[in-house]
Parts: C-alpha cells; structure tokens; sequence
C-alpha cells in the first residue's frame, strides 16, 4: 500500500521559490574589484528566472552541462538557481588546475556553454579552441581589466539577461535527474566526476540546517570562504537560501586582511573555509571584532589544536571541524557536543569539536579492517572508512560500473583509515596513502603534522613517507616558521619527544618557506613526495631543499 502524500519533488526550483517567496528581503553581498554590491534575495530569484530564459533563448538542451568559471558572487549564485532548476546540469570549474586538467574535465564533461568571470578569461580563453562541444562563452563583468575577445562565440552575462523577453515558468525537475557536477582532485590519477541529483542537493542543504549539524537559520549572516566551485561551496549556499540566510561572498578579494574585513563589517555568524585560510587570519584576530561569530568550519583536513587554541582566545571561539569528500555532497560528519561529553573541561570540547564527529542523519559509516571484515565500533579497530547514504556517490560521471572505489554492496569506499567510537565519533588516523609504515609499523602523518604544528615556532608542517634502508620508511617533516621566527631541528625533536611515540620522531627535517597546496588550499603531498623523487632519489635523502 503506498502512502497517500502529495508527489512534490525535491528539487533547486522549490529552493527558488522559498528564498523568492519567504526571504526575498534578506540579501546578498558580493565583494568586487570596485567594492561591494548588495542584492535581495527576491531581485537574485528574477535574475536567476531570467538566466533560466536566456539559456532557453541560447538553446541549451536539457540535461546539457553548463561550465562555470567563477570567484564566489552574486552572479554564481544565479547560477546556482538557474542552471538546475531550468532542467540543466551545473558543471563548477576549478580555475585554479592546469591547463591539462582544465581541458580534459571540460571535455569529459562536453560542456555546451561556458560562464567566465572576466578577471579568469586569461586563465579560460586561451583553452577554448580545445573545448570542441563549447559553442558559447558568457563572460561576467566582475570589473576585470582583461580584455574581452572580439569573437561571436563570446557573449556579455548583463545583455543576454537583458535580451530575455519575459522570465519563463519552471517547470519542476524530477528530483532524480542531475542537477550538478563537480569532479574531484585528481590526486589519484584523472579527476572523476561526481553527478550530484536535485534530491541529493536539497537533501544535503537541509541537513546543514540541524541543530547538531551547522546549524543555518534566518538569523546567520553566512560567509563561505570555500569557493563555489568545490564541492558546491560545501552546500552553504543552497543551505542559506533554504534557510533565509543572508550570504556575504568574497569574490575575488582572499587576502587576510579582506576577509577579515567581510567577517568585522557584516557581523558573520558562520563561515567555512580550509585551515591554510584560518590559519591565515590567525594574527589578525586579537584586534578585529568577531564576536558575532558562533561557529568558524574547517575541512579538508584534520584541524590543528593549536590553531584552534589560537582562535578560540582570539576569536572566542574555537574552530569545528567537518569530513566529506566531492563524492559525499561533500559534508558527512560533524562533531557535536553530545551529553556524553558533559564531564569535560574546555580542552576536552575543544578536542572534540576540533574532530570530524558523527554521520549527519541519513548517512551511514563503517570500518573494514585489514582482514576485510567489517569492524565493531569500539573506538579502537583502524581501518578504511566506507560511507553510505542519500547523498552519497553510487558510480562516477562516464565511468564503467564495477568501480573498485564502490564495494559489492554499494557503499563508497573512502581511502581514509580511521576508527568509530560506540557513540558514532569517527576519527581520521590519515589517508591511505599518506600513512608512513616504518618497521612494520603505521606512522599518522596527520598526527604528526599536528604535534609538530603545535610548536610555538612553526607556521605549517606536512609529513610524507621516504624511502629507508632500514625501516622501508621513514617520515620526513617539512617544516615552515612563523613570521621572523626559526626553528631548531634538535629543539624540535626533544619538544616531540614528550607528544609521540620515540619512533615517530623524524630523523629528517626540512625547513621551508612554504608548504605546496592544491588548488582547494590542501597540503598537496603528491609535488612533495615528487620533489623529493627529483631531487634526491631513493634511501638517503634529507627531503626537500629550503624553497
């Protein structure tokens, strides 16, 4: 017998039509080259509606796959609503790859139509003869100096709205059919697409909005520093229109001081972003004004304690953490405070919300040990973490079935080691393939890097495995000061002594001036154990000359 309940699907034109009818007063803020721009929520809605018509008016077929090349702004996010609810796939493009890899994700994808910020078009445009399914190149006049080529490929984002007659209707999507696309890192060999459904997006955006979880309501001014172009912005924004949410967006203006400067001036509640940003702004905030804020996300990685030590005397806040991957929506996990937790003094809740948490409702985790059996959770039994759930990948975009990333019963398989407590608190040991076995023994470069991070003298720190004659492998540290500091080896060494296990300690450490990163902020590990390949070979290096 099925449930008498009214057929409504789950889809970004009923996330338009809240944030028109509900919230149209709230607003957005968009820093540009010339200053801010402020927009309601309800004059974004027309734009988006009038986007919606001009990519009929261009002829873009359904399903098509709409390329963006974007800082986070207004303009994205009537793309956000447009693209999707028009019955066309949005394909977010990370600027920030190579060229190599820009092109064969356009390509995979065969993208109809490309939107370009005019400050990219130096990035974009040289690659379009290579892009044969792109007929069109939108560009949007974020107040770039870059020229824009004479070509009749080329249109201007303002005429074509203007050109738009009337707005057309939306007509409802089924909730099942693509609404996005975003493809991974590519650490792993070429980047994978992850086709992202209206129910997962929605679905996703309204478990940010739970009170253990982010917890977005009308009241927040929401500033997402994670670009919109991974991952969705990690959902924040379909989580604030959702919401009623004002949405403050940086566009082009990373600097430490502008964002601090966002934060200060609009009074933001939330923000998200990698550590490398929070780590950025840690010498600025004793003298800015943060008290509106009441929860700063960092993801990507683990979240050095001493980082957020630094922000909670600060900032009067200490950081969150959050795990998730492209192929998760990307949020699966956030720590919450729990009753369980009520004995513990501040740095026990600062540890605590500083890990990845708990699976947000709907999803589902589970460790398989070395053996390939699937783990208890008794806080203690490492192994690969395998998720599943409503917004999570069950293939990848263009890919064969039978991936080896998806085991037989369909779950994802992570490539993250870790261990779940019994009250469902997930701990990331490392990546698979970041963890160093030296003696037979599994070394959390993760760990190490936080304990080395920790030294009121180091700035950055990332672990990777060399090659050792006598262990198979050792970790080597590279090792970046603070500001008009330095760091001694030998002191370094007798502070770890005290905090890991005798045999973590490296016996090699490189100081550098910078740690490589990836295009989301990461440490990029792979340019590092590559460096160290080019440079030195096998057994004997020292890692990595100073930079």
């Amino acid at each position: 017998m099925r449930g008498l309940m009214q057929d409504r699907p789950l889809d970004v034109a009923a996330v338009l039509r809240r944030v028109e009818q509900v919230f149209g007063h709230k607003h957005v803020v968009t820093a540009t080259a010339a200053g801010e721009v402020s927009a309601t929520w309800r004059q974004v809605a027309a734009r988006a509606r009038r986007l919606a018509g001009a990519l009929e008016m261009l002829a873009v077929p359904r399903g098509a796959r709409v390329g963006t090349f974007g800082w986070n702004s207004q303009r994205y996010a009537e793309l956000y609503l447009a693209v999707p609810s028009s019955g066309r796939v949005l394909h977010t493009l990370n600027h920030r790859l190579f060229a190599d890899d820009i092109g064969y994700i356009v390509n995979d994808a065969a993208d109809d139509v490309l939107f370009v910020d005019r400050s990219l078009l130096p990035t974009v445009w040289p690659l379009v003869s290579q892009f044969p399914s792109v007929r069109l190149v939108v560009v949007m006049d974020d107040g770039g100096p870059q020229e824009i080529p004479s070509d009749p490929r080329v249109v201007d984002y303002e005429e074509l709205l203007a050109a738009v007659p009337e707005a057309p209707a939306l007509v409802p999507n089924d909730e099942n059919e693509a609404a996005s696309l975003c493809y991974t890192s590519g650490t792993t060999g070429r980047p994978k697409g992850v086709l992202y459904s209206h129910r997962s997006v929605v679905l996703h955006a309204l478990l940010l909005l739970g009170v253990d979880n982010f917890a977005i309501s009308e009241r927040d001014v929401v500033l997402p520093v994670v670009p919109m172009f991974h991952v969705n912005a990690w959902g924040l924004p379909y989580a604030a229109m959702l919401a009623g949410a004002d949405l403050v967006l940086p566009g082009p203006a990373m600097t430490p001081e502008a964002l601090i400067g966002q934060l200060e001036r609009h009074r933001v509640t939330f923000s998200a972003g990698v550590a490398t940003i929070w780590r950025s702004l840690a010498p600025l905030l004793a003298t800015a004004d943060l008290s509106s804020l009441r929860m700063v996300v960092s993801g990507g990685g683990a979240v050095p304690d001493s980082l957020s030590q630094t922000w909670e005397r600060d900032a009067g806040i200490p950081l969150t953490n959050g795990w998730g991957m492209t192929e998760t929506s990307p949020v699966m996990n956030c720590p919450r405070l729990a009753t369980v937790h009520d004995g513990l003094g501040p740095d026990g809740r600062r540890l605590v919300l500083g890990s990845p948490g708990a699976s947000l409702p709907l999803t589902e985790m589970r460790i398989r040990d070395d053996s390939g059996a699937i783990a208890g959770r008794d806080g203690a039994t490492v192994g690969e973490l395998e998720v599943a759930g409503p917004t999570v990948a069950a293939a990848y975009f263009g890919a064969e079935p039978g991936s080896a990333a998806f085991t037989d019963d369909g779950w994802l398989r992570t490539g993250d080691v870790g261990t779940i407590d019994s009250y469902g608190y997930l701990r990331i040991v490392d990546r698979s393939k970041d963890l160093v076995k030296s003696g037979g023994e599994w070394i959390s470069s993760v760990a190490l890097e936080n304990e080395i991070m920790s030294h009121p003298d180091v700035h950055e720190a990332a672990v990777i495995g060399v090659p050792d004659d006598r262990w198979g492998e050792r970790p080597l540290a590279c090792v970046v000061p603070l500001a008009g500091h330095t760091v001694d080896e030998r002191e370094l060494r007798e502070y770890l002594a005290d905090r890991v296990a005798s045999w973590w300690i490296p016996e090699r450490i490189a100081i550098v001036h910078e740690i490589p990163k990836t295009s989301t902020g990461k440490f990029a590990k792979t340019v590092l154990r590559a460096r160290v390949a080019a440079r030195h070979g096998h057994g004997d290096d020292n890692g990595p000359r100073p930079a």
